[in-house]
């Protein structure tokens, strides 16, 4: 059943900023697959942030693409490369999508918000720079966050601070600053942060992926990428 918030996003698709600079007339998107079945991305390239940066540039390079995308709902096996994800049942379903580029790529706001709040999150593997906006698209409230960005953005926000469509909201961290990870954007829609302050989860076990799909729809609903895969 298509909820309050999708019908709202939905309605008003056609309306949003581009979150990163793509003409889908000259430019190629590449989609990555990080689930089991790719057999060319190794265990030991995922465990070294150097190893997997060659890797996802390498496969940018041969399909001639701009960016990387994907990753919604996606079961991932790189999540195995950090702690933070591990326990007695890992997390590994993606609840966002993400976009895979070059360091300091321009991100911008899809829409007007408020700065709900933001934080360096510094584990290995985790988001690094991130910051949540709170929207209100045809009275309904919902939240974007952007996570992997660059230290130096979210040092210039504060909590409140309005943050209108297409205004920069950040640039694609480099690994030392984003969670040691590939520079690359995590954009994620959330129907309710709860307490959560400058984070909520990006991936989830595979056995409450249903309440937080629920929670998360799919990010393409402003993205308005996934189109554009070759």
């Amino acid at each position: 059943m298509i909820t309050e918030l999708e019908n709202a996003l939905i309605k008003n698709r056609a309306d949003f900023c581009p979150v990163v600079d793509f003409d889908p007339a000259k430019e190629k998107l590449f989609q990555f697959d990080f689930t089991e079945t790719n057999k060319t991305l190794t265990a030991t390239e995922i465990a070294d942030t150097h190893l997997f940066s060659d890797y996802i540039n390498r496969s940018l390079k041969t399909a001639e693409a701009k960016y990387g995308i994907g990753g919604y709902k996606e079961n991932r096996t790189l999540y195995r490369r950090s702690n933070i994800f591990a326990g007695e049942e890992p997390r590994s379903v993606h609840l966002g999508i993400d976009i895979w580029g070059s360091a300091g790529t321009p991100v911008y706001a899809a829409i007007g918000g408020r700065v709900h709040s933001f934080a360096y999150n510094d584990s290995f593997g985790d988001y690094g720079a991130t910051i949540i906006l709170l929207h209100q698209l045809d009275a309904v409230a919902f939240y974007t966050l952007y996570g992997h960005l660059s230290l130096a953005d979210i040092s210039r926000h504060q909590e409140g601070q309005y943050i209108s469509r297409g205004e920069v909201v950040g640039h694609f961290g480099s690994p030392a600053e984003n969670g040691n990870w590939p520079p690359h954007l995590h954009f994620q829609i959330i129907q309710n942060v709860y307490e959560n302050k400058g984070d909520y989860p990006g991936v989830c076990k595979l056995s409450e992926a249903g309440a937080y799909l629920d929670n998360c729809p799919d990010a393409d609903l402003i993205l308005n990428m996934m189109q554009y895969i070759n």
